[in-house]
């Protein structure tokens, strides 16, 4: 596995063989890595022949300065991972790589990103587009991997992808859980074995036959901040803080409500 910390060194890798020559697949990360992860990148191994996985945490997408502070980066973990994985390529780049002029130029969606966790997180969603562009611009992958539990981030960056038309394939890869349920967040470090075991709620809440308002209900008896729980179209969404977590989730509604959007 080749170590990549700069833009300059990343394209000189890209521009000559195996990586010019090959059919990459793309996983970008903030760090932090478990097996959510892992499942995106072995379905990337799988499915091309070279693998590229950044780490970056980048502080654009964050709307709250002590989230970005106490995210629970393990790049030592991450890059062991990686290496056992057979993973190619672990780009890692500064943050002065990435936004060398500052965050002056950015990606602004008018109409999802507003919505759900937009409406909760202003600005989250200008910084997940304007870093993913950025890296699918330097990568060039073939395919690029995104796990359906931030089915919102999914969305925008496949219409983003078309709208630009960026000559990639956004994969959706499903949620992976615990063996409670709760999906699999790199988050879910900062829970206390209490919070976690009350978490479990969360997800068998969206599942439930109850309406968005009664989950809503069930959710704050048992100590739950609720941000929403809304339905839209064949998904329920649902945000929640236990603490200073938050938790972000959304399952497949059985039956699609009629006129949701």
């Amino acid at each position: 596995m080749q170590l990549v910390r700069t833009v300059e060194a990343w394209r000189r890798l890209r521009a000559d063989p195996p990586l010019a020559g090959h059919a990459i697949g793309f996983v970008p990360t903030l760090g932090g890595l478990h097996r959510g992860h892992e499942a995106l990148l072995r379905r990337s191994l799988e499915e091309n022949e070279a693998t590229v996985l950044s780490v970056f945490l980048n502080p654009t997408q964050f709307d709250r300065r002590d989230d970005l502070e106490s995210y629970p980066a393990s790049f030592d973990a991450d890059r062991d991972l990686a290496r056992r994985l057979g993973v190619d390529v672990l780009f890692c780049p500064a943050m002065e790589e990435i936004y060398p002029s500052g965050y002056r130029y950015r990606v602004a969606e008018a109409e999802l990103s507003k919505r759900l966790c937009g409406a909760h997180r202003p600005g989250h969603f200008d910084g997940v587009l304007t870093v993913v562009l950025k890296l699918l611009n330097l990568v060039r992958p073939r395919r690029a991997y995104f796990g359906e539990k931030d089915y919102q981030q999914l969305e925008l960056v496949r219409r983003m992808a078309e709208d630009f038309f960026l000559d990639v394939e956004i994969v959706a890869c499903p949620t992976v859980r615990d063996a409670e349920g709760l999906a699999l967040s790199s988050r879910n470090r900062r829970l206390s074995p209490e919070a976690r075991r009350r978490a479990a709620e969360f997800p068998a809440l969206l599942r439930s036959p109850h309406g968005p308002d009664e989950v809503r209900s069930r959710l704050e008896a048992l100590g739950f901040v609720v941000e929403y729980v809304a339905d839209r179209a064949s998904r329920r969404f649902g945000a929640v803080r236990l603490g200073e977590v938050r938790l972000i989730d959304n399952v497949r509604l059985a039956k699609p409500m009629k006129g949701a959007a």
